[in-house]
């Protein structure tokens, strides 16, 4: 926990200052130290969060005010005409700061009490076993104060240690009895070898992991409660570690499932908002659970040292959840425009992927109807060579008349040429352009109606035709042009109704 604060503020005169708190636990005081902008540089700046707030000197630039403040529940850190932005970091500093100075004050009860037990014992000449059950008692209750996070890791660290050796001394004394205790640990380790020998038969059978894991948590647990020699300990431990790293072996690879390496980045990000979130939450839950047992404790404490340290966890609690609450709440509302965003482009992609369908279903249908295009050319081709030999066997025709009624076929053919390359135009433009092709389609088979009809009666009068024939021959092949026409406006009529259909329905959907 830290006990030196560093931030920006601004003064009576509304000047941005460069602000330095640091707690005199001993003393139960603040010192704050104020920096004008001038001498506030970036690089003292820098150097106060790196190494002045770790524990190591830095000089401090003149000119600099130096300010004492008392600490107090009621009272603020700070003077009322130094104004901060971050008023949380100030707020949880007096709750943090108020906690370690009462955790202080534990830290020295338990020292003069552990130095009382070590007077006694350095003035036995035998084993007591009082002293020892004292001494068991007196590390039981700093054990208790740990596990609550009352005592700094520093202090338990150096109460552990002075405790150890007082321990290490009642051994010493306790020979005789040491041999009882190596066969009790002998017993005890060998229980544990029995049954993380069980699980590892289990494993070998492959029996599920989950609860595998939970029975070798269990022994854990177990292990750690129990009283053994130094050895027997670490025998025990290497064989739980070995189990440990054989159960997570043959664990699947990549935690139970493949992962998707294919997502999208907003997806990634709002997978791993979604984790931060649950965290979040879990985090606030275990503080809200903290809250609650320090209200219950209260209840029940003996002193009332105690009592101002359950408080002022209380505080701590109060402030660390509500700083929490809002980052949680912030993470939620970025949550909401991830989930607006994705859904919107699931949406654009549904549509897309329906609009390729659609123009797949009409390139199709309009090669099918080149198809029919393509017959209905060859046959009208056959019906003009048939036209032509008629006209020649009946008149006798020379040879450059011949050439003649050549033409008329090559100029019709290549009439079609157009016609279905009008089709083919079709199938290369985006399906709301389909109707104006139509128009465009019309024209031209009119167009070749008039060049049919102008060829077939100039090459008839040159050769002597009568009307009447002309005007057959002429009726044919109108006739043939129309119906080659009308399959193919048909089929694009039934393409541009299709597409308008899907095209709503599209929108409707959207």
């Amino acid at each position: 926990m830290k006990t030196k604060v560093v931030l920006w503020g601004e003064n009576a005169s509304n000047e941005k200052i460069l602000l330095a708190l640091e707690l005199l636990e001993r003393d139960n005081k603040v010192m704050l130290y104020v920096f004008p902008l001038e001498v506030a540089t970036e690089e003292f700046y820098q150097s106060l969060l790196d190494h002045w707030r770790e524990g190591k000197t830095v000089e401090f630039p003149n000119p600099h005010q130096v300010i004492e403040r008392p600490l107090s529940v009621t009272e603020g850190l700070l003077p009322d005409d130094i104004k901060v932005e971050r008023t949380d970091i100030i707020s949880r500093a007096q709750a943090e700061w108020h906690f370690v100075v009462l955790s202080s004050k534990l830290y020295e009860m338990y020292r003069s009490e552990l130095d009382e037990i070590k007077e006694k014992i350095d003035h036995l000449s035998e084993y007591d076993d009082k002293l020892w059950a004292e001494a068991k008692t007196f590390w039981t209750k700093v054990q208790d104060q740990v596990r609550e996070q009352n005592l700094f890791k520093e202090h338990s660290a150096i109460l552990k240690e002075r405790t150890n050796i007082l321990f290490d001394k009642l051994k010493e004394l306790k020979k005789s009895l040491q041999g009882e205790f190596e066969k009790t640990s002998q017993e005890v380790s060998a229980k544990f070898f029995e049954e993380i020998k069980e699980i590892e038969d289990k494993l070998e059978k492959g029996l599920g992991l989950k609860p595998l894991f939970e029975q070798m948590k269990a022994i854990q647990e177990k292990y750690y409660k129990a009283q053994m020699t130094k050895e027997d300990r670490k025998n025990v431990w290497d064989k739980l570690d070995g189990t440990f790293k054989a159960l997570k072996e043959k664990k699947p690879a990549g935690g139970g499932g493949n992962r998707d390496f294919d997502k999208s980045r907003v997806q990634a990000r709002y997978d791993g908002l979604i984790d931060t979130i649950s965290k979040m939450e879990k985090s606030i839950l275990r503080d809200k659970q903290d809250y609650d047992f320090q209200v219950k404790k209260i209840e029940q404490t003996d002193g009332q040292l105690e009592m101002q340290i359950r408080k002022a966890k209380l505080k701590m609690l109060e402030e660390r959840i509500s700083s929490k609450n809002d980052k949680l709440q912030d993470m939620y509302k970025v949550r909401k425009e991830l989930e607006v965003k994705m859904s919107k482009d699931e949406q654009r992609r549904v549509v897309e992927e329906k609009r390729n369908e659609v123009k797949e279903v009409v390139k199709q249908k309009i090669a099918d109807s080149i198809e029919i295009a393509k017959e209905e050319r060859e046959t009208m081709a056959d019906l003009l060579e048939n036209a032509a030999a008629k006209i020649k066997e009946g008149k006798g025709a020379k040879k450059p008349k011949e050439s003649l009624l050549d033409s008329i076929t090559e100029s019709v053919k290549d009439t079609f040429e157009d016609v279905v390359d009008t089709v083919k135009a079709v199938a290369e433009v985006a399906e709301d352009k389909i109707e104006d092709v139509v128009d465009s389609l019309g024209d031209k088979m009119d167009v070749a109606e008039d060049k049919v009809e102008s060829m077939v009666q100039a090459v008839g009068e040159k050769l002597g035709v009568t009307k009447d024939k002309m005007d057959e021959v002429i009726d044919q092949i109108e006739d043939k042009l129309d119906v080659v026409e009308d399959k193919i406006e048909a089929t694009i009529d039934a393409l541009t109704s299709d597409d308008k259909d899907k095209k709503e329905e599209e929108e409707k959907e959207a």
